[in-house]
């Protein structure tokens, strides 16, 4: 971001602030971080431009509020207010850029991109300044974040290549779609693992898919290693009838060839699991949790869908049938997830009000109208799982309550669920 000197000629204080120096608004927040008000302090010494330097962390709707509280800054003080934003990806932190300057009327005077590096000049004796073109939509700026965190994790952790284990299901499909626009398609390789309970259709939409996206797609059926397993633990498993320890045999078969594959290609695996399943564990440890980065952890089942749309919308790649089929694990004949799990719309509102927001049981069946028992049900699933959590690969954070970045829990611990 580049000013005129104009600041220099005419000897115009500048008011520095770093970062959250500038989220202590009492007039804006009900509860400021700080008890002072570093602002305020500064406006009052003679301050006649607002100056704050950031590292403000994106999650879907920061960049909404965060601008509306730098124009109620500006209005309120009668001077122009300039961010200037980090923009990157830093582990599961994610920065947005999308840096700007307000004038005193709160009048936007320039702005540039997000989630890309930018250069903007701006002049604060005519308030005028370059406006480049903004993302607009929750959508468009999760998988914005997506993409960016996705590429820079991949390659400052010194890869060039990732590896996404196809199903041909819709959390596969978009994890697949973001690294191809993180890495290009050339450096992202598809794996089908079929098993004996795999459809024939998910084969065929995970290859149209890998299709579509234009990634080289290989096929390794997992039946024959499945059952030397099986064959394997028989006489140990003897007079035991099967359960969840049989359908796990089959992910942790595909998590096992998929870091082969890493091993051998050097290419980063991109674990496929989203937030609603991570946060009931309605996932495998050593199976489909297997991978260096979980890149979709964030993000909530119905979520995944209005991404998927969005997807689409930009350019056709993401199948029809991928979208509209009915979830499965497919680890048992006509599998699918409601066998285990709510309705996605009904789990990802209790986990909304419960972890984002920290409600109680009682307060959320009382707010849906859900049965009580159903949502304690998910509430213990959500901290009876907390051991799984600990255990995964970092994931991409775009919520304020990622799990393991914004919510951190011991993983021992007695919960009484209320």
């Amino acid at each position: 971001m580049l000013f005129r000197s104009l600041f220099c000629q005419h000897n115009l204080p500048i008011a520095l602030t770093i970062c959250e120096d500038a989220w202590n608004d009492k007039d804006f927040w009900d509860r400021p971080m700080y008890g002072k008000d570093p602002v305020e302090d500064l406006m009052a010494a003679g301050g006649k431009v607002l100056l704050n330097i950031s590292a403000s962390p994106f999650y879907v709707g920061k960049q909404e509020l965060r601008r509306k509280m730098l124009v109620a800054l500006a209005r309120k003080y009668k001077v122009p207010v300039v961010l200037c934003n980090q923009v990157g990806g830093n582990d599961s932190v994610i920065f947005d850029g999308s840096s700007v300057v307000i004038g005193p009327d709160g009048s936007i005077i320039a702005e540039a991109r997000s989630f890309s590096e930018d250069l903007i000049y701006c002049d604060t004796e005519s308030l005028e300044g370059d406006r480049h073109p903004q993302i607009e939509g929750d959508e468009a700026n999760a998988y914005s974040a997506l993409v960016l965190g996705t590429r820079d994790y991949v390659h400052k952790c010194g890869f060039r290549k990732a590896l996404v284990g196809l199903s041909g299901g819709i959390d596969s499909a978009l994890t697949a779609a973001i690294a191809v626009d993180a890495l290009g398609a050339e450096n992202v390789m598809g794996i089908g693992m079929p098993g004996p309970y795999s459809s024939p259709g998910s084969i065929e939409d995970a290859a149209a898919l890998a299709k579509n996206l234009g990634i080289r797609f290989e096929i390794i059926p997992i039946g024959d290693i499945y059952e030397s397993f099986r064959k394997t633990l028989t006489p140990i498993f003897s007079g035991l009838k099967e359960d969840t320890t049989e359908e796990n045999i089959q992910s942790r078969v595909r998590g096992n060839l998929l870091m082969s594959l890493s091993n051998k290609f050097g290419a980063l695996v991109l674990s496929t699991g989203n937030k609603s399943e991570v946060a009931v564990g309605y996932c495998t440890l050593y199976g489909d949790m297997a991978g260096g980065l979980a890149v979709i952890s964030d993000v909530p089942k119905t979520m995944v869908y209005r991404l998927a749309h969005y997807v689409n919308a930009q350019h056709p790649r993401i199948p029809g049938a991928t979208i509209t089929k009915p979830p499965s694990a497919e680890l048992r004949p006509d599998q699918k997830d409601t066998d285990s799990l709510p309705e996605y719309e009904m789990l990802d509102a209790i986990l909304d009000d419960y972890v984002e927001e920290m409600k109680s049981a009682s307060e959320i069946a009382q707010a849906h109208g859900f049965d009580l028992a159903l949502v304690r049900r998910v509430v213990a699933l959500i901290e009876r799982t907390e051991y799984k959590r600990q255990q995964a690969a970092p994931g991409l954070k775009i919520s304020t309550k990622a799990f393991g970045v914004g919510r951190r829990f011991p993983i021992a611990a007695r919960n009484e669920v209320q």
